[in-house]
């Protein structure tokens, strides 16, 4: 099936209790992993790293690392342990990263990247990708943007990720960095024009499967991060609207018990309550009883309190029927 939409790779966030709760929403959309850097998965726990359950798929590993004898490495790693894509992370502007080469200063140093993605893509026989920003700081010039892509592509890249924004090296959070550069749309569909062949994603002031639509008359695929985890049941159009998979919407209460049998399986492993629970806080966001709802996520500690925690989602809902 075509790729029309994915979840944005989010540090802190789409861990794999998050990706296995967001295929209980939609079936199709594509998943990623946070970003790993090449040094964790080489030295590392590899189990705590790359764990994931079969009913990810679609998913990709994103990596952070410039070295491209270890992204090779690390690529090949991510296919043996069943990845479907590898991502390389060109895009993440904060200081933390920076330090280490990672992210969108990688966008000052194109063959770099280009050596990187040549690495991976000999070292594995599964996409490898990129997910990038539209320029550093206040560069304007369509031309070196146009440049880099050009440069990744001819070593092997065929399908980029776009945020459509620049990067702010300096000066910005990586919180403003999300809001404050403005958007610029028709530098992604002017790429799209000018590379035919390649699959672009467009990434950045998406919120909705319906808000997607008008940008997928232009490009590829469209990239959801935060309104996908805080409002999680805005996924629910996903799979109608952009997919013609037409089954019937869930009840919340539903996922929900879907979702508990998930959490029984990971506490027999080695996850804590809050581990998976947490992702769960925007289950009613925007609903009347949203609140109600996170404070008693908050008392959940033991098993026990589920029943009571499904017995409000229940409620909850009734009040909206």
């Amino acid at each position: 099936m075509r790729r029309r939409f994915a979840i944005a790779p989010m540090m802190d966030w789409t861990d794999r209790h998050y990706r296995y709760f967001a295929r209980l929403l939609t079936k199709h959309a594509f998943l990623y992993t946070e970003m790993v850097t090449t040094g964790a998965i080489i030295h590392g726990d590899r189990d705590r790293f790359l764990r994931f359950d079969p009913t990810e798929h679609p998913v990709a590993l994103q990596l952070g690392g410039s070295n491209p004898k270890d992204l090779a490495a690390c690529a090949k790693i991510g296919q043996d342990w069943g990845y479907d894509e590898i991502n390389l992370n060109v895009g993440c502007p904060s200081d933390r990263v920076q330090e280490g080469k990672i992210g969108a200063c990688l966008m000052a140093e194109p063959q770099l990247v280009a050596d990187g993605i040549q690495a991976m893509v000999e070292s594995t026989d599964i996409p490898i990708t990129v997910k990038t920003r539209l320029g550093l700081d206040d560069n304007d010039n369509y031309d070196d943007f146009y440049s880099f892509v050009e440069t990744t592509s001819k070593a092997g890249c065929k399908l980029f990720i776009l945020h459509a924004r620049n990067a702010w090296l300096k000066g910005l959070s990586p919180k403003q960095n999300r809001t404050v550069p403005p958007l610029k749309y028709d530098w992604v569909y002017q790429i799209k024009k000018d590379f035919p062949h390649l699959h672009i994603e467009l990434n950045g002031g998406i919120t909705t499967a319906e808000s997607a639509l008008p940008h997928l008359e232009h490009i590829d695929s469209v990239m959801v991060g935060r309104r996908a985890y805080e409002d999680p049941c805005s996924l629910f159009q996903v799979d109608s609207l952009l997919y013609s998979d037409h089954v019937p919407i869930k009840l919340r209460s539903d996922v929900l018990i879907q979702f508990h049998q998930y959490v029984l399986s990971e506490l027999s492993k080695d996850a804590k309550m809050s581990d998976p629970s947490k992702h769960l806080l925007g289950l009613f966001n925007g609903l009347k009883g949203a609140r109600k709802w996170r404070q008693a996520l908050a008392s959940i500690h033991h098993n026990d309190d589920w029943a009571a925690l499904i017995a409000l989602a229940i409620e909850i809902e009734s009040d909206h029927q």
